[in-house]
């Protein structure tokens, strides 16, 4: 089955660079703002969107991107209205967009349904960072079904036989957790990403992108000099908070300078 993600990065690559895939949450600070931000992030260089799902119990997310969930939230942000923004923004630009979402909602939405709603809306597949390839039996039937990439994630601390059900359960990419812990800009990027995706690679992985903790064009490169791309989170929400899409377009033109170093 064929990947847009995977042809984005392959097309990247071919031209001696990795990928630079940027994250925002679904309907923050409004949907209308929420869908001028996506397309600025497309406009400004960005590869791949990865586009959140505002959840009450994001475990998994640091502060900056759990207050922007929670209010989007508070500002009413439904489920239905994911469909809105993904339909709105590939109307606009063609820069493929994978929905980042804790699984609980997928499941009160129904799983056949939701697969079906984001492929009619111009998604492209799901990144669940708290779904296991193990207990993803329906997800993988719906997402063969539709024609969706899935994404699972794979961490320093995952055995050798978790990667590799990580690998072939994977379509898109295999995104590395380069930090054990929540999201948020860092300093420097954990030394552990270069390990994990040497040891995701040597089980026969070929796309895996690296995110938690990218804030800067320097990491930028140095990440997708042995990744295939870098995923940027919480310092483009932080853009967007402050100053508006216009700030998520000056964050991402910085980021995407750093894509400039041709892979060996």
């Amino acid at each position: 089955m064929s990947s847009r993600v995977e042809s984005v990065i392959d097309e990247a690559h071919a031209d001696g660079r990795g990928v630079l895939i940027g994250y925002l949450p679904a309907g923050f600070p409004n949907v209308q703002t929420s869908i001028d931000a996506l397309i600025a992030l497309s406009e400004s260089g960005v590869d791949i969107i990865e586009l959140g799902v505002p959840y009450s119990d994001p475990v998994m997310d640091g502060v900056v991107i759990q207050r922007a969930t929670n209010a989007s939230l508070a500002a009413g942000f439904r489920l239905a209205q994911l469909f809105d923004i993904i339909r709105a923004v590939t109307a606009k630009v063609d820069t493929p967009i994978v929905v980042m979402t804790y699984w609980n909602p997928i499941v009160q939405y129904g799983v056949d349904r939701f697969a079906r709603d984001l492929k009619e809306a111009g998604g492209v597949g799901l990144i669940t960072p708290d779904l296991i390839p193990d207990e993803a039996s329906e997800w993988i039937a719906a997402s063969d079904a539709h024609g969706l990439d899935r994404v699972f994630l794979a961490a320093p601390s995952s055995t050798d036989e978790r990667l590799v059900a990580t690998i072939t359960n994977s379509r898109g990419f295999v995104y590395a957790v380069s930090t054990m812990g929540i999201t948020g800009a860092r300093a420097d990027v954990d030394v552990a990403a270069r390990s994990l995706v040497d040891r995701l690679t040597g089980l026969g992985a070929t796309h895996v992108c690296v995110g938690v903790g990218i804030s800067n064009a320097e990491q930028v490169r140095s990440v997708t000099g042995y990744a295939s791309g870098a995923i940027v989170g919480s310092h483009l929400v932080s853009a967007l908070t402050t100053d508006g899409p216009e700030g998520v377009a000056r964050a991402t033109s910085e980021l995407v300078a750093g894509l400039s170093h041709v892979k060996a």
